[in-house]
């Protein structure tokens, strides 16, 4: 979690609240449907969460648009940024 506060600082309470349930989610889902690479779990939060954030860098979404996540996988990185960008509607397909 502290990788993300690293980079960035701009968040409401809920979303700190959100970002925190990550880590143990996909704890316990991994242990049932390999989520995500086991090996990769311990680093979830900088090679998942930190890393799909990285187009909340490059780009700013306005409220109420819609972004279709293609081929997600694991749910990255359309979870992480639903979280930093609340009012942008994502689609997984």
């Amino acid at each position: 979690m502290e990788i993300i506060l690293k980079y960035f600082s701009d968040f409401t309470a809920h979303q700190l609240q959100q970002f925190e349930k990550l880590g143990p989610l996909y704890k316990e889902w991994n242990e049932k449907i390999n989520v995500i690479s086991r090996k990769d779990i311990d680093s979830l939060y900088e090679k998942h969460v930190l890393h799909s954030l990285s187009i909340a860098a490059a780009f700013s979404f306005s409220d109420g648009t819609e972004i279709v996540d293609l081929g997600t996988g694991g749910g990255f990185p359309g979870i992480p940024l639903a979280i930093f960008f609340p009012n942008v509607k994502i689609k997984n397909c």
